[in-house]
């Protein structure tokens, strides 16, 4: 008889596409690492990283926090490669500069059980370059539903968590377009499902010190194309969830 024991599947899969993010990748697996919850693994796909990303990342590879390579091009082909490569019932996103509190996987896992919800997001907080909170909290409502959803972008990335016995993983697949995460938010909640949302600021999301008009800007124009990605929007439709988005982007940002 064997004395080895067959290895467990992780309960959930943290996902954490990488490019050029070498000034905070390290911080970033720290706050996955602190979790109370300690049942995971972290997928980092390098999106073929051109700064010292993979050497970071390589002095912080163990058992449990594995070094994939991207196919290179966009977040969204990274995401997905770490979905492939997954191994857990849980997928969760974690952006490379983006920080998660203590008890993040924690109290989102419990929350999902308490509501039988495959698809959850929580509020989350403005921080600065160096990660510190700016004491700018987003609140996020209890449901989400597909029409709700198409004027306000209030899913942020880093605190999405999927249940892959509720939705499969071609089913979180994000298309490889501009705002891919919003993108696929919607795709799945026009399908019927109801993402669900845990108001407690669980994550920090770190500004960079670029404009904030230019962002807004190209924000605007990507939300634009999305309506017309929908094929069940007519003009007048798209321009007032437009509207009610703009308005609520602008109030997030105050």
């Amino acid at each position: 008889m064997s004395d080895s024991k067959e290895k467990k599947d992780p309960l959930v899969s943290v996902v954490i596409p990488v490019y050029n993010a070498e000034k905070y990748i390290k911080d970033t697996v720290g706050t996955v690492l602190a979790q109370t919850m300690q049942d995971f693994e972290i997928l980092l796909v390098n999106d073929h990283s051109t700064d010292d990303s993979l050497q970071v990342m390589e002095g912080i590879a163990d058992e449990r926090v594995r070094i994939i390579e991207g196919d290179g091009g966009s977040a969204a082909r990274a995401r997905n490669k770490g979905v492939q490569e997954a191994r857990g019932r849980y997928i969760a996103y974690l952006d490379s500069d983006d920080a998660w509190l203590p008890e993040k996987l924690e109290k989102t896992l419990h929350f999902m059980e308490e509501k039988d919800c495959g698809f959850a997001f929580t509020a989350y907080e403005f921080a600065d370059v160096e990660g510190k909170g700016l004491g700018k909290i987003v609140h996020v409502p209890e449901k989400l539903p597909y029409k709700k959803a198409l004027s306000r972008t209030i899913i942020f990335t880093s605190t999405v968590i999927f249940d892959l016995t509720k939705l499969g993983k071609e089913e979180i697949m994000m298309p490889d377009v501009k705002s891919e995460d919003t993108a696929l938010w919607w795709k799945i909640l026009k399908q019927g499902e109801i993402a669900c949302g845990l108001d407690e600021n669980l994550v920090r999301y770190r500004t960079g010190g670029t404009s904030l008009s230019s962002n807004k800007s190209n924000a605007a124009k990507r939300i634009w194309a999305l309506y017309g990605m929908q094929g069940d929007l007519n003009f007048f439709q798209k321009a007032f969830y437009f509207c009610g988005w703009a308005l609520r982007a602008v109030v997030r940002r105050m």
